[in-house]
């Protein structure tokens, strides 16, 4: 008997000694794998670097018909000559905007004129209307490009009211020509304006081509109806332009673009007492522009600035033979 029990005592030792080698194989093992055979885990994945977005020529007075975080300086120097002498002007614009989203950036934009005509007309510098605004922009399809714009000025500018400063006022009458016409709105220092725009781009092989089309609605809130310079409650004013750019070099573009501004109202004025239209060549604007632009980058800021020629090719500016030289620096963080 007692020998039985001797075997059966070593039988269910070496049994207990064997489920416990099993069960220190089975913890060693992966979940999920096959006691008892290796396995090897497949190679990651190489990473595929990013593409970069095709280059975009930024436009010399139209709208970015992108978004992003940009800081930009962007002076015109104009040029010019009349039955009186030969005059300048210079008109500055800074322009900041925040990108929020991927699609949506704020802006504002503030502006300042300096006029020296010929003749007896007073010198004069003027702060005029700033803008602020949303650009909202997104891929529509493929390499296009669709952007809006809502945007309103702030009726604050110098040279205005019932009684305006003349030099002042008449430093904002000529950053109308030294800006081609295209920022009118915020040279109407009495009136509040409402600013809806579009533009439509395509972006891809290193060529960019734009369209765009903005809607001024302006609203008289200084002066009254015998003030000379605005005696209109309300007026309606429109731009549109094109622009090409392409890149010849990675750091290199060229563009150029034609503009159109156009009032879509009869604005009348105040001389000597007496109230009449606007004449007829000064109810619309014809410009074009072109230059290069470099693009390098500076740690992780973009540099883009650029120089180009512009000139109105139609009357009344173009009597005057007006020359406008625009340096502009976007600097893109």
């Amino acid at each position: 008997m007692r020998s039985i029990e001797a075997r059966w005592g070593v039988m269910a030792s070496l049994t207990l000694a064997a489920g416990l080698c099993f069960a220190t194989t089975a913890r060693a093992e992966d979940p999920g794998e096959t006691p008892g055979i290796t396995t090897t885990a497949p190679p990651a994945a190489e990473a595929v670097p990013a593409v970069p977005p095709p280059p975009y020529s930024l436009p010399w007075q139209l709208r970015s018909a992108t978004v992003g975080t940009v800081v930009r300086s962007d002076t015109a120097v104009a040029f010019y000559d009349n039955a009186t002498g030969s005059g300048s002007t210079v008109a500055t614009m800074l322009m900041g905007s925040y990108k929020l989203t991927s699609n949506i950036a704020p802006m504002v934009r503030m502006g300042f004129v300096q006029n020296g005509p010929p003749g007896t007309a007073p010198e004069g510098t003027s702060f005029v209307n700033p803008v602020v605004g949303v650009t909202y922009s997104r891929k529509i399809a493929g390499s296009f490009r669709l952007a809006g714009f809502l945007g309103t000025t702030v009726p604050i500018g110098m040279g205005g009211g019932a009684t305006p400063d003349a030099a002042a006022s008449g430093a904002d009458t000529a950053g109308i020509a030294a800006r081609s016409g295209m920022d009118n709105s915020m040279f109407a220092v009495n009136y509040l304006a409402i600013i809806p725009g579009v533009d439509f781009a395509y972006i891809d092989h290193k060529l960019t081509l734009q369209a765009e089309a903005t809607l001024f609605q302006l609203f008289r809130v200084r002066g009254s109806d015998t003030t000379a310079i605005s005696p209109d409650a309300t007026r309606t004013n429109s731009t549109m332009g094109i622009h090409a750019g392409y890149f010849v070099l990675p750091m290199l573009s060229l563009g150029g673009e034609l503009r159109y501004q156009r009032w879509l109202s009869t604005p009348t004025r105040i001389v000597m007492g007496v109230r009449s239209d606007l004449p007829a060549p000064n109810l619309d604007t014809v410009s074009f522009a072109v230059g290069p632009r470099l693009h390098f980058k500076i740690g992780g800021t973009w540099l883009r600035p650029g120089i180009s020629y512009a000139q109105v090719v139609d009357q009344p500016f173009s009597a005057s033979n007006y020359k406008i030289i625009q340096v502009d620096v976007p600097v893109v963080f």
